[in-house]
């Protein structure tokens, strides 16, 4: 539960006990009266009794006056002086039946959500759900979107304040990356880092970010984390995965083939890493396993197409539904994206344009590829898919418009993309 939800739900408990104990406490008094009025009447049947014993000569005046002095005392000493008949009239008019403090119970409870949900922010009491959930990656709908925005806006005010709590920054830093807002994600990390500066999962994440800062190169400060990483936890499989990546922008197959050999070792049989592993190895024609390849092999590489330029590069036209056009600014980014269809996760060839370009020409070639040494004409299979971006990140994010991916082959043309509501 969550920790204010609680206090503010003990809090409630003590106000209430402390405002409804008086009213409560008025029924428990009125059955004091009303013990006083039985002894009263028992009482005056005694006197009756003793009044005809005397009346018919049973008893003589002197016991008779011992008697009703024994009587008298006794009334004195067992019925308050509030039991008349007109103090329990009193009492009786004015009952605290257990349904008004129930009422008031309810009116109490009832007024102080209404004032919290006015003066307060209970919007707060889902920050770290709604926080965790844009961490987590999930699509989120505008509406839950702009939602989770305010509360990653709030954790970094709160972290502003608390500035030594390390689970919060990582919160933050995966809901920054999440977002696609990698320069804030790197600032988060950096700051992690320097309270956690041996996790290796930290420093693997810290240096994806600063890659998507620098145009997806992981040379630089990126790498030297990755070693730090690896120093920490040599079977970290990020650290190992984006090693190899690392590897492969110096165009040095055989420390890649290392790293990736590695982190498929370590990996779970079917999680994603592994599957990236395998498809990265088969790429440079390296082994699951064992020895790996001692420099790049050209005849194990896929195939390079020998057609000419024109025929490996694709093209086709983008539009936008004109449903959507109320939803996008012209400034807005349109990246039109191709990737292998059974290949390596990332983009072959990526062309950045704007809303305002709209409905464009587009042609993608091996010169706009992602990855010194992988080209967009060694794949015979590809996927092709257009999407605009509002935050002009090139990593799709919650709110992106996208168009249905298409297949083509290197040397189409008039390929169709259209970007249409959901």
């Amino acid at each position: 539960m969550n920790g204010f939800v609680f206090v503010a739900a003990v809090m409630c408990v003590l106000v209430l006990w402390l405002i409804l104990r008086p009213l409560l406490s008025r029924r428990d008094a009125a059955a004091a009266p009303q013990a006083d009025q039985l002894n009263l009447a028992v009482l005056r049947d005694q006197l009756r009794e003793l009044e005809a014993d005397r009346e018919q000569g049973s008893i003589d005046a002197e016991a008779y006056l011992v008697a009703r002095r024994e009587l008298e005392q006794r009334v004195a000493e067992d019925v308050h002086p509030a039991a008349t008949p007109a103090a329990s009239a009193a009492g009786a008019s004015t009952p605290a039946p257990r349904w008004q403090a129930a009422a008031l119970a309810l009116v109490l409870v009832a007024g102080a959500g209404m004032l919290y949900a006015s003066l307060g922010t209970p919007q707060a009491l889902s920050a770290r759900g709604a926080a965790a959930t844009v961490a987590a990656g999930q699509a989120l709908d505008p509406h839950t979107s702009s939602e989770a925005e305010a509360m990653v806006a709030k954790l970094a005010e709160r972290m502003a304040r608390e500035p030594q709590d390390p689970n919060g920054w990582a919160l933050l830093a995966r809901s920054y990356s999440a977002m696609g807002r990698f320069v804030a994600a790197s600032g988060a990390y950096a700051r992690l880092v320097t309270l956690i500066p041996d996790d290796a999962q930290v420093l693997s994440d810290y240096a994806d970010v600063l890659a998507m800062t620098q145009n997806q190169k992981l040379a630089g400060e990126p790498e030297r984390l990755l070693k730090r990483a690896l120093a920490a936890d040599p079977k970290n499989v990020k650290a190992l995965i984006l090693s190899g990546d690392a590897a492969f922008e110096r165009a040095d197959h055989a420390a890649a083939a290392i790293h990736w050999q590695a982190a498929l070792a370590n990996a779970a049989p079917n999680s994603e890493f592994a599957q990236m592993a395998r498809d990265n190895l088969a790429h440079i024609g390296a082994p699951a396993e064992g020895a790996a390849v001692t420099a790049p092999p050209a005849a194990a590489a896929p195939a390079v197409a020998t057609s000419p330029a024109a025929a490996t590069a694709i093209s086709g036209s983008v539009e936008l539904d004109p449903a959507l056009r109320a939803q996008v600014a012209d400034g807005d980014t349109v990246f039109i994206v191709a990737k292998a269809a059974d290949g390596p996760r990332f983009p072959l060839a990526v062309l950045r344009k704007q809303v305002r370009d709209l409905p464009l020409q587009f042609t993608l070639d091996d010169s706009m590829g992602m990855m010194p040494g992988v080209t967009l004409s060694q794949f015979d299979q590809l996927v092709v898919t257009a999407r605009i971006s509002k935050s002009g990140n090139a990593i799709a994010a919650p709110g992106d418009l996208e168009s249905p991916p298409q297949p083509a082959k290197p040397g189409q043309t008039r390929i169709q993309l259209r970007i249409s509501p959901k």
